[in-house]
């Protein structure tokens, strides 16, 4: 499987799983993780190696039944993501506009701007409960992320604010739900409702791609790269920066509102 480092590397990109109860962790986590991981062919077949030893071991010590084991040759690599590849790069401006044109044929294109005026990771938004959104004081709060630094209050633009009113308004414990308000798997969202409305428009990006799309246009608009790394949350913070605190928030809205 490689070096020490490299297991400890591929351990690293599976950060999500980390405080995660062995027995809990499904196909679709392993899915997310590898979807969201960033990394090249080569490196998520190691990664899906060393699944299927920690699966062994975990079988062999009766944490899991063997069936578990059979759960990790249905992790899909073959859509796997480079960060300088086309999939990586931020929508352009015609790109958004064409999003805002068709947002009332589909419910679900308010998700792709929900997550391009807020900058949060896909799994960030899809886990959101409600009870965390402060719909009056325009702001929600990150409670889990696959960082220390992505804990944080993320500022709702005016722009988006009628989509979260129509989710706020949904019969689900989270934000953003399934049809028949249930809570979104990640790879049922990815699968049955990103990619569909992606082809629909003939545009090849995956969700995070949103994010980029944020920093981009917060960038473009002159925003100070400390707001916009308060706001979506990126590594490089110091822990003192990372403090949750209210008293920075005024400054977010301004800032997110100026795209």
């Amino acid at each position: 499987v490689g070096s020490e480092m490299c297991i400890r590397d591929r351990f690293r990109t599976c950060e999500k799983l980390h405080n995660m109860k062995f027995v809990e962790i499904k196909l679709d986590h392993l899915q997310q993780a590898v979807d969201e991981s960033g990394k090249n062919t080569p490196t998520l077949k190691k990664m899906k190696i060393m699944f299927g030893l920690m699966y062994d071991y975990a079988v062999m010590h009766e944490i899991v039944t063997a069936d578990k084991r059979d759960m990790v040759r249905y992790v899909d690599i073959t859509k796997a993501g480079n960060p300088n590849a086309y999939n990586r790069k931020p929508f352009n401006k015609k790109q958004i506009n064409m999003v805002w044109k068709v947002k009332d044929s589909n419910t679900y294109y308010s998700v792709i701007l929900m997550l391009i005026y807020t900058g949060v990771r896909i799994g960030e938004l899809l886990d959101l409960k409600k009870e965390d959104v402060h719909f009056d004081e325009r702001w929600f709060y990150v409670r889990e992320s696959k960082t220390e630094s992505g804990i944080r209050e993320v500022p709702i633009a005016e722009k988006v604010v009628p989509f979260f009113q129509y989710w706020l308004d949904r019969d689900c414990e989270y934000l953003i739900c399934t049809p028949d308000d249930k809570h979104f798997l990640y790879r049922n969202y990815y699968d049955s409702y990103w990619t569909p409305l992606m082809e629909e428009l003939k545009l090849q990006h995956r969700p995070h791609d949103t994010r980029h799309t944020c920093v981009s246009l917060l960038t473009e608009a002159g925003v100070d790269e400390r707001i916009i790394k308060k706001i979506v949350g990126h590594k490089g913070q110091g822990v003192t920066e990372t403090v949750y605190t209210h008293i920075e928030l005024p400054f977010k809205l301004e800032a997110i509102n100026k795209i």
